[in-house]
């Protein structure tokens, strides 16, 4: 290892692992990118495992064995105590001195930032929200599901609209055109048979996925039913954004809120417009913008705070990233 600081940063989720090695000046000496990290699937050890693959390319091709400090962003760390579990199973492989787990939220907060303050939240297959300020005060949801209160993702919208298509097409509810749309997408004629080829796995049930675009779809043709799901979406993003900005004492000041994951990256206008309408009434100090960004870069940029890295150095690393 060199004389300056340098930085493992890690972002997971569950579907790919980025990885960078950068150095405390914001430079980057390499990345790698694996499989997914799903530890409530295949345990914690294997879940590292696919980590220590990717880790382990990034630290040879950057000539390096080990570094200072490990930021890693992980999905599937909800709770704090997870949280602690998984950093003590990542500083057991010895590839820093010291080592900080974060769920995978935080990153794309930090990548969105200019400083460690603001709050997040991340649509994608599920929802979370996360917020942080510079004196390392936090707040966060246990973003579980239904359990823990929450509603929303792609998961949650493509649910919605199938019960209410199905419930549309055998008369239990109001007509809406979903009762069209969603199975035309699979090529077939009724809700009837979409139903019975997803329960009967002629369709996986990953591909449910699919039907998220189609909600937008339909809603943007006028469909209130469809419009209603993705109002409720924009209810729950504010919902969170604001109660984090409340637990933070930040609702009076001028604030990110950052928008990311696959639903919110997309920016459907008829539910990012809505999420802007409604902090404009409930935060209005809030400054909603959507996080492109790569996700590493969050990390890596939690890592240099860590480090004490400088503006110039920060500034050095958002250039190569984005």
């Amino acid at each position: 290892m060199g004389l300056t600081a340098s930085v493992l940063a890690i972002d997971a989720g569950n579907s790919k692992t980025d990885v960078a090695v950068v150095t405390s000046d914001g430079d980057v000496l390499a990345t790698a990118r694996g499989a997914g990290f799903r530890p409530p699937a295949v345990g914690i050890r294997k879940a590292v495992d696919t980590l220590a693959e990717a880790t382990a390319r990034a630290l040879a091709s950057a000539g390096l064995t080990s570094v200072t400090h490990v930021s890693a962003c992980l999905a599937n760390a909800d709770l704090p105590v997870e949280e602690e579990q998984l950093a003590a199973a990542l500083h057991a492989r010895a590839w820093g001195t010291t080592t900080q787990v974060r769920n995978d939220t935080f990153a794309i907060l930090r990548a969105g930032v200019a400083e460690p303050r603001g709050v997040a939240v991340v649509c994608g297959a599920g929802i979370n929200c996360v917020g942080m300020r510079p004196d390392g005060r936090t707040a966060r949801f246990p973003a579980l599901g239904r359990i823990s209160g929450d509603w929303g993702g792609g998961w949650a919208l493509a649910e919605e609209a199938l019960w209410h298509a199905a419930r549309a097409e055998d008369g239990r509810g109001p007509a809406t055109t979903l009762a069209g749309t969603l199975p035309a997408h699979f090529g077939l004629p009724t809700m009837y048979a979409l139903i019975e080829a997803l329960h009967l796995g002629r369709i996986d049930q990953d591909r449910r996925h699919e039907l998220t675009p189609v909600l937008f779809a339909t809603a943007a043709e006028g469909d209130p039913i469809a419009r209603r799901i993705i109002d409720r979406l924009a209810e729950e993003v504010v919902s969170m954004a604001t109660v984090a900005l409340t637990r933070l004492d930040l609702l009076n000041e001028e604030t990110p809120v950052l928008l990311g994951g696959s639903v919110l990256a997309a920016q459907h206008p008829s539910l990012n417009d809505t999420i802007r309408d409604l902090l404009a009434a409930r935060a209005p100090k809030a400054v909603p913008q959507v996080v492109t960004a790569s996700p590493v870069l969050g990390a890596a940029l939690l890592g240099l705070d860590h480090v004490r890295s400088t503006p110039q150095a920060q500034a050095r690393l958002r250039t190569h990233f984005e």
